[in-house]
């Protein structure tokens, strides 16, 4: 198998990548070649800017895909610019979408891959909705070869807190200098962590598989935890005791919006606030054998590690510390 994945060093895309290696796909990473990992020697870099797409077409020419998977397309005009580089020249499509497109509050507590896309809170969400739109259309009328994947809250190399990091140390660094750490509601809403190489195990089966196309999937963990279960293995991921002070959701978004962090109200109402639990059905049933097989608590401590290894990855973000110090400071006791 021939495959292209615009992206291909991130956080998700790094697993995906790795285990297409270890499974002998020819795999070329288009990206502009900021990120560097050593354990991904095998892959074919072409260093281009996928936003420059008469030079893309030059540095393509001569190449044909068994598929092409772009991890960072977020908008309409982006996925346009892909079919017209890639129709007639890709046998399979992915776009990686995103769980955050479900119905936002959801109206049925377990979330299938015909739950509703809706989402009034966030417009990352509503933007790859839009995506989806777009390419369905495209199927549906022009037999676009798409396959759609919503991951949710997956991490590797990322601190996956609803409210402190992602690819910074902030919450970490908190934790370990006795500070309180801010867990939204009463903590007692369910959520699903999936580390990415569970994720990439069911990934990479979708890919070349040609009954997919058309199909959308979301790939997460089984593992259901409480927010208050997710802190406490932080914590302990972190070797420290857990100090955590427990705010309402809407209290948390309109203080944001003050210090224009208006990106929270997307990231807790229109996601994270809400309890979200998976039926893996679909994707168990289109790649068999998949299952998720690395608990919270075991990858959160090799993430912790991870960090911890290379100081150059410990980066502290003073925006974020000051969010969570405005709101200890204002949230009524």
């Amino acid at each position: 198998m021939k495959a292209l994945f615009i992206g291909g060093t991130g956080n998700i895309s790094t697993a995906c990548s790795r285990i297409c290696l270890e499974k002998g796909v020819e795999l070329y990473l288009l990206n502009r070649g900021n990120r560097i990992r050593p354990e991904l020697d095998g892959v074919v870099t072409i260093t281009a800017d996928i936003n420059r797409p008469e030079k893309i077409k030059s540095v393509l020419k001569g190449h044909r895909f068994d598929v092409v998977v772009n991890f960072i397309a977020f908008t309409p005009d982006e996925i346009e610019r892909d079919m017209k580089l890639f129709s007639g020249n890709c046998d399979q499509y992915i776009f990686i979408s995103s769980a955050s497109a479900y119905q936002k509050p959801p109206t049925h507590p377990i979330i299938t891959e015909s739950t509703p896309l809706s989402n009034p809170f966030w417009d990352y969400s509503r933007d790859k909705i839009a995506c989806e739109d777009l390419l369905l259309k495209a199927y549906r009328e022009e037999d676009f070869p798409v396959t759609i994947v919503r991951p949710s809250h997956t991490y590797e190399s990322v601190i996956p807190a609803a409210i402190g990091s992602w690819e910074d140390f902030t919450l970490i660094d908190r934790m370990r200098n006795g500070k309180k750490i801010i867990i939204h509601g009463d903590g007692t809403s369910l959520w699903v962590m999936t580390h990415s190489t569970d994720f990439a195990r069911g990934f990479v089966g979708l890919m070349g598989n040609q009954r997919s196309i058309g199909h959308s999937f979301h790939i997460t963990s089984d593992e259901v935890l409480s927010w208050n279960q997710i802190y406490e293995v932080m914590s302990e991921a972190a070797g420290v005791e857990l100090n955590a002070v427990h705010m309402a959701s809407d209290f948390i978004c309109n203080e944001a919006d003050k210090l224009g962090q208006s990106w929270m109200r997307g990231n807790l109402l229109g996601d994270k606030a809400n309890s979200a639990l998976f039926d893996n059905s679909k994707i168990k049933d289109f790649v068999p054998g998949f299952v998720a097989t690395i608990p919270f608590r075991e990858g959160i401590k090799k993430t912790v590690e991870w960090f911890d290894a290379d100081p150059s990855r410990i980066r502290i973000d003073e925006e974020t510390n000051k969010l969570m110090d405005h709101l200890l400071q204002t949230y009524p006791h």
